[in-house]
């Protein structure tokens, strides 16, 4: 019988994407298969990486907003959008593609709330087609896991050097 070593964080939490590699790598594989839909769908990358942030704010995960902050502004998102991202309902700076896209987002992380998602689901109608609404969730729904497995592993955010 051969002994599994525990990758632990200092916290005493587990890594799973450490503990269990294969189901990390399949992952990052949907990750992959996602971020290329999202592009032959025509959806921009900086607005992937909008909805990647909005949804690691609600999920509250300090992780993935550090790394797709830095991914946001590599793609040239400006630093006023980033900022005022958490209200974008009061921000006039995004367009309705974004506001759309946002909206389906926070729908999709909290589904349970119906209205909510027949309003998105109408705001995106109005401005995507179906492969660019079906990128958009699954967008979503591909960083709600990674934020999971961030925030349950305790994954550290280390000072920028």
């Amino acid at each position: 019988m051969t002994e599994v070593t525990e990758v632990a964080a200092p916290t005493g939490r587990v890594y799973v994407d450490k503990q269990t590699p294969q189901a990390f790598r399949a992952m990052l594989g949907t990750a992959e298969a996602v971020r290329q839909a999202a592009a032959e769908a025509g959806l921009d990358r900086r607005l992937v990486e909008l909805v990647n942030l909005r949804v690691s704010q609600l999920n509250g995960c300090a992780y993935c907003l550090d790394v797709h902050t830095k991914a946001a502004l590599k793609e040239g998102e400006g630093v006023q959008r980033l900022g005022v991202l958490a209200a974008w309902r009061d921000a006039a700076v995004f367009d309705a593609r974004e506001r759309a896209a946002l909206a389906l987002a926070e729908a999709t992380t909290h589904p349970a709330d119906a209205a909510a998602q027949e309003a998105a689901y109408a705001q995106a109608r109005q401005v995507f087609d179906d492969g660019q609404i079906s990128a958009v969730i699954w967008v979503a729904i591909t960083i709600n896991a990674f934020n999971r497995v961030s925030i349950l592993s305790k994954h550290p955010v280390r000072p920028a050097r």
